[in-house]
């Protein structure tokens, strides 16, 4: 869409259900309709946020059904939301939480794409038209999946489950250039929009958050139109319309974080009188009960009224035999970041009532480190300018700064984590309660990210839920690993030292990771990590000792760097090294380094994302 459609939010009619609906035999069991639209979270909905998009056709969606305050994706970017929602399973416990996948992962043994179950009971299963699920998909799962996909080639009485997929108001659209802003009006007033107390009060960023509120409008209008066809075809009284954003975004630091911006979607459940009695929740009400994207595939089996598989993590939220008792514990959301393109990270989250935990295992890894696609945005080349200028505050540069090991905001006054409470006493109990549910949470799993992706790939891949599985309780040693981080590094240093002489290399990998955290206090282990970054064994554990040497201040020769380089067996392994020098590179001024693309395969540059081209490029500018 060029941005000149903006203007399309007034010459699109607004139908509000204007329709007369035709009346046809109803069906036993529910058509069960998603209308998805990319890339939004509920911050930018006037149902949710005073200063968001009036978008009339959802509310009057709303209306006669239900508006969750709590929707979470599990994820903040599109394959590991959509392939957590597909298989109703965490992502990091079936190895498909990298964005974009190198290989792909398959089905946990046993389990099927939940809308393979709902053909399987007759229903005709449609999908218009994204997918981008990181598993292997059988050719079972859908009737029709493109972008001529339609519930209306069923047979005649014959249930539905159709996804329609709406991408106006995508990251894409907001790739403009300085000069179609400048020419381009917005209907949203930018002078009356509100910018988020973290991004700079700019006229990029008033213009940026304008034009994202125009596009909700747009795609308020879009849906409009379909449920309209939905109700010409008869079918309003016998569907369950779910609405939501398949995560958040998308202005920067929100798609790709695991910030509430990138979490909390907005969703909207709409229930014809017929089969109002699935819903434990009055129509026309919010209800605060916590749901999760690994909740979505068990709610519509229930609706369907099927059998959930065991495999399954989700509990449905919907159904006959869910009730508001079964609900109102219901409080809590876990949240998982790791690669984004070529932007490599280990964040792990858990909202609980008001509170949201968040655990940085990497955290001299900057938020503002750069990715090619996200830095296609003027606003995010604004902030990174205004931040190399000086010219931000405490809170708009806390995205270019290291960030804190972990870290607990209370939403309800900080909806926007800026105000890290870890070391605020009053929250010593609030903190040690989440910090305990999310180790729990990664051990139980377990969590496949505390190995290096090259490593899955080429030993897990196969089979990540066995693999795990034969390697939980080594997984929990490698986070109680991770986790001496959170201690003081005197009450640490002797488990460090076991660990950096392991014989396990990923021991080892993960104590540098541990001495990074702490920093020059962990001065002790230079001499140890300059040794390691010469003869370990493991070509991943001595860039980490280089990580760990350069990150404070100790000089390493880029011969030694580009031979490790060299030394990468893979793309996926060359990738995650290249990814620490663009930090290098980004953190540290006097840092200079020229990698020579010849050094890589040329087949590593032809892969999906282009991912190697881009990192060099980035170094190397």
């Amino acid at each position: 869409m060029s941005i000149q459609k903006v203007f399309a939010i007034l010459i699109i009619p607004v139908f509000l259900f204007s329709c007369k609906e035709t009346q046809v035999a109803a069906p036993e069991t529910p058509n069960i309709l998603w209308l998805v639209s990319e890339d939004n979270s509920k911050h930018f909905l006037k149902l949710y946020n005073k200063n968001g998009a009036f978008m009339p056709n959802i509310e009057a969606l709303s209306e006669k059904g239900i508006v969750y305050n709590n929707a979470f994706s599990n994820a903040p970017v599109c394959s590991v939301a959509r392939s957590t929602i597909i298989s109703g399973c965490y992502a990091p416990r079936v190895g498909a939480q990298y964005h974009r996948r190198m290989e792909f992962a398959p089905m946990p043994e046993g389990l099927k794409m939940f809308p393979e179950y709902l053909r399987e009971a007759g229903y005709y299963t449609t999908n218009n038209a994204k997918e981008d699920y990181n598993f292997i998909k059988s050719e079972n799962v859908w009737d029709e999946s493109s972008k001529d996909a339609s519930y209306r080639n069923r047979e005649e009485g014959q249930p539905f489950f159709h996804v329609q997929n709406f991408h106006t108001t995508h990251e894409g659209q907001l790739h403009f250039t300085r000069a179609q802003m400048d020419s381009i009006e917005t209907v949203t007033s930018a002078e009356d929009v509100a910018v988020f107390a973290y991004h700079p009060d700019t006229p990029i960023y008033r213009y940026t958050n304008a034009y994202y509120r125009d596009l909700h409008q747009k795609v308020d209008s879009e849906i409009g139109q379909f449920i309209n066809q939905v109700k010409e075809d008869g079918l309003m009284e016998n569907t369950i319309i779910f609405y939501y954003g398949d995560h958040g975004g998308v202005l920067p630091r929100s798609k790709g974080y695991i910030y509430e911006s990138g979490l909390n979607v907005p969703m909207v459940v709409y229930f014809p009188k017929k089969w109002q009695h699935l819903a434990p929740v009055k129509m026309g009400s919010r209800t605060d009960v916590f749901v999760q994207f690994i909740d979505l595939a068990p709610t519509v089996l229930s609706l369907a009224g099927l059998d959930i598989p065991e495999q399954i993590d989700g509990k449905p939220f919907l159904g006959k035999t869910i009730t508001k008792d079964i609900l109102k514990e219901r409080n809590t959301a876990f949240g998982y970041a790791d690669r984004f393109d070529e932007k490599y990270d280990l964040v792990r989250s858990i909202r609980k009532g008001r509170f949201k935990y968040i655990r940085n295992y990497q955290p001299f890894n900057v938020d503002a480190l750069f990715n090619f696609y996200r830095y296609k945005m003027l606003a995010f080349k604004e902030w990174q300018q205004l931040f190399e200028d000086g010219k931000l505050n405490v809170e708009q540069e806390q995205f270019f700064k290291a960030r804190a090991p972990e870290a607990l905001y209370d939403i309800e006054t900080d909806p926007h984590e800026l105000n890290n409470l870890v070391t605020d006493p009053t929250y010593r109990s609030t903190l040690k309660e989440l910090r305990s549910d999310l180790r729990h949470l990664v051990k139980s799993m377990p969590d496949l990210s505390f190995y290096p992706e090259s490593y899955f790939l080429e030993a897990g891949l196969s089979n990540p839920l066995v693999f795990g599985q034969q390697r939980k309780s080594e997984i929990a040693e490698l986070v109680d690993l991770a986790d001496l981080s959170l201690k003081s590094f005197k009450e640490s240093k002797v488990k460090i030292e076991l660990a950096l002489k392991s014989d396990d290399p990923w021991k080892r990998y993960w104590a540098l990771i541990v001495c990074s955290s702490f920093g020059k206090e962990a001065n002790h282990f230079f001499r140890t990590a300059l040794q390691m970054s010469k003869e370990d064994k493991e070509n991943l554990v001595r860039f980490r000792a280089i990580e760990f040497l350069m990150l404070h201040e100790q000089n390493v020769p880029s011969e030694s760097i580009l031979e490790i380089l060299g030394n990468s067996k893979s793309e996926t392994e060359a990738n995650l090294i290249l990814n620490s020098v663009a930090l290098l590179k980004t953190v540290k001024a006097n840092f200079e380094i020229q990698i020579p693309k010849t050094m890589f395969p040329p087949e590593w540059y032809d892969q999906e994302g282009d991912l190697i081209n881009r990192r060099v490029n980035f170094i190397n500018q």
